[in-house]
């Protein structure tokens, strides 16, 4: 499952992002700054070849933009308003990535939209204060970073609570798709209770452990945090007077394309009356290509998503789905009867769906391996090089902004002040420390009564080791693997999930002068209401739609299916793959790291053509309908940014994420109407001629 925050590719990148939203006055350009957004990135070339004034002065830096505005004290940060309006946002966006989730499992950045929903909601609140003479306080980027901290945290419960993937795997509906596996030990249905049990005992400990990490990660190691970084310069930007003048327009565009996919999501939703009907179901390219997996599906969702991920993702997915179900899948199918019995339903994993999860595994190990060594390799290395140097930080006080004891260039006055204001509201170390081991101690005694299934293993020594495959295998298979191997999947995912949204918060808190004790207060009561949102909106889908998890259907949540077959990997062993998967596998798995080291030799010139493994691996379960609406999405933006590219950076995300967040938004009236047994009228269904004449001879005899 992929998760992507928005990351720009290199620092400078960043900071154009910031100068062209700012729309700072530029050199030479005494004239007012023009309102039209066309105007502004069209300056774009001349800005970056003019940093500076003549006589070599340096241009207004962002925080002398916010100089005249006071920053308010951590405590004021916080606002009732700020959580009201976190609270619906947060009930919005996991809806949207729960469907996500249970779909394809590809989840793209929705920071822009919460942070361009959040500003227009309290924007819009408290000029409407203000008109009645009732404003007390006035939004600042400080409340604005608040709300975004707390959305991303409550939707992100439902990427790292396993909806979609180990906690849904540990279900009956994913367990009877195999043939191993299937005991009551090895199964654990989805209750309300347990989930929202589950989920505070284990989404917290992440937060408090890098808590004692914040001022050495960003301050002493000064380390970029790319989607921190990128979340501050949109914040910063809408405070200005230029940017919230572009903030409305989006929110415009936004709006429009949010009705309109609502609309066709419901629309669409009159024609679905039975399996296999409705638009979703067109051959667009032929009756055998639709056999293949290969047609558009009018999805508005994955349209914007394809719209937001970058050109390599969704080239990537296309090739993997045409490697796969254009060219591997036909032929291992022709083997039916030597590789395994031709009496094998499509559904098993005995059959070509073994080949097909057991492979996508192999490429998604190989590509996750190899990342991780390599982060891990350059993270130790950097680590090592920052402390050979052995460079103190000074904190920057007025007459002192340099480093003295190695003469190195004065601080900015952007990081002078970001430095004394992240520093000032200390969070006490001791505190973490001993909310993080009260914590623990409550996960060890809590946790295997939860999950009932474990017997008297327990899941303590999970949280030192942690990978799915050591812990099945070492549970075994008698003793409750499965489950055990798909639970520490889950203490290790919340763990690291809620860490790395955290640090990244505080990045962007320490660019935006937000005090990281509003920033952890945030993300703690964001981590909270996700973990009772999430659960509901997942026992809703769950009690929705009866085909939950199925293949096939319209919510496959494929990803279940392929975390539950690892942890059954870790305590089966090979044993559990078809004739000659595990030769594929070996082959599959080379090859995911093969292309990755090919891509870092190559270099990012040429890299940026080298298709992704995990995207490639996606489509190889799932088919590739959603990489056409993805491609189509992508072919879209291409054509708006050649035909007018000022317009498509401005607006794109916003055009996106109204496609997104509409069709994202119509499965909560859509559960509804199914739990209330309420089915749409029509089903409209596509035949070739040879069923069309056997089907009216039927209804004319």
């Amino acid at each position: 499952m992929e998760r992507r925050r928005s990351s720009p590719d290199s620092p400078p990148e960043v900071e154009l992002e910031l100068q062209e939203k700012f729309e700072i006055p530029y050199p030479e350009k005494p004239q007012p700054i023009t309102r039209d957004i066309e105007d502004e990135f069209s300056r774009r070339d001349y800005y970056n070849n003019h940093h500076e004034h003549e006589g070599g002065e340096e241009i207004e830096s962002v925080e002398q933009i916010f100089e005249s505005r006071e920053v308010p004290p951590w405590q004021s940060q916080l606002t009732f308003r700020a959580f009201i309006v976190s609270f619906i946002l947060g009930v919005l966006f996991s809806f949207i990535v729960m469907k996500l989730n249970l779909t394809t499992g590809i989840i793209p950045s929705l920071n822009v939209s919460a942070g361009l929903l959040g500003f227009f909601f309290v924007k819009t609140w408290t000029k409407f204060l203000e008109r009645s003479g009732m404003l007390k306080q006035p939004f600042t980027r400080q409340e604005n970073t608040v709300i975004q901290t707390c959305v991303v945290a409550t939707s992100g419960i439902a990427f790292s609570g396993g909806f979609g993937s180990y906690l849904f795997g540990m279900s009956e509906a994913v367990a009877k798709q195999g043939t191993m596996a299937k005991s009551p030990k090895d199964i654990k249905d989805p209750e309300l209770g347990w989930m929202i049990g589950f989920l505070f005992v284990v989404s917290f400990l992440g937060l408090f452990s890098v808590v004692p990490l914040r001022k050495i990660m960003v301050i002493d190691f000064k380390l970029i945090y790319p989607s921190g970084t990128a979340t501050a310069h949109l914040i910063n930007s809408f405070h200005t007077p230029q940017g919230a003048k572009l903030a409305k327009k989006q929110v415009k565009a936004l709006g429009k394309f949010f009705s309109f996919s609502f609309l066709w999501g419901f629309f669409q939703w009159f024609f679905t009356s039975g399996e296999g009907c409705g638009f979703k179901e067109f051959p667009t390219f032929g009756l055998k290509a639709y056999e293949n997996r290969f047609y558009f599906d009018f999805s508005a969702t994955y349209v914007g998503v394809g719209m937001i991920c970058p050109y390599i993702i969704n080239v990537s997915l296309l090739v993997g789905a045409i490697l796969s179900w254009g060219i591997m899948w036909p032929l291992i199918d022709e083997r039916k009867g030597d590789w395994y019995p031709a009496d094998t339903p499509s559904s098993s994993l005995q059959g070509l769906q073994g080949y097909r999860v057991f492979i996508a595994i192999a490429m998604i190990l190989g590509d996750g391996l190899y990342n991780f060594l390599k982060v891990l390799h350059r993270t130790l290395f950097g680590l090592l090089h920052q402390l050979r140097k052995n460079e103190p930080v000074v904190l920057p006080v007025a007459g002192n902004n340099k480093n003295p004891s190695n003469g190195s260039p004065p601080l900015s006055y952007d990081d002078q002040r970001r430095t004394e204001l992240f520093l000032k509201d200390q969070i006490p170390t001791w505190a973490a420390v001993a909310a993080y081991v009260a914590i623990a101690a409550i996960s060890i005694v809590t946790l295997p009564h939860i999950s009932t299934n474990f017997d008297d293993w327990s899941l303590a020594s999970t949280y030192g080791k942690l990978a799915i495959f050591t812990i099945g295998a070492w549970a075994g298979a008698e003793h409750g693997g499965v489950l055990s191997g798909l639970a520490a999947c889950g203490v290790m995912m919340n763990i690291v999930a809620t860490a790395s949204d955290l640090m990244q918060d505080f990045k962007t808190g320490y660019m935006t002068l937000a005090s990281p004790r509003s920033m952890f207060i945030s993300q703690v009561i964001g981590t909270a209401m996700g973990c009772v949102i999430s659960p509901c909106v997942f026992w809703l889908f769950f009690k929705a739609f009866n085909d939950l998890g199925v293949p096939g259907s319209e919510y496959p949540a494929p990803f279940a299916l392929v975390y539950r077959n690892m942890s059954i990997l870790g305590v089966e062993g090979v044993s559990a793959l078809p004739k000659n998967c595990l030769m594929l596998c070996y082959a599959f798995f080379a090859g995911a790291i093969l292309i990755n080291v090919v891509r870092d030799v190559m270099g990012k010139k040429w890299s940026q053509y080298i298709p992704l493994p995990m995207a490639m691996a996606i489509p190889f379960y799932l088919g590739g309908y959603f990489t056409i609406d993805m491609c189509l999405g992508s072919l879209i933006l291409f054509i708006w940014q050649k035909i007018n590219k000022a317009k498509a950076d401005a607006f794109g995300p916003a055009v996106a994420s109204g496609l997104i967040c509409g069709d994202g938004i119509w499965t909560l009236p859509s559960s509804i109407l199914a739990l209330a047994g309420i089915q749409p009228p029509i089903c409209m269904k596509f035949l070739s001629k040879r069923q069309n004449v056997r089907v009216d001879k039927f209804l004319g005899s």
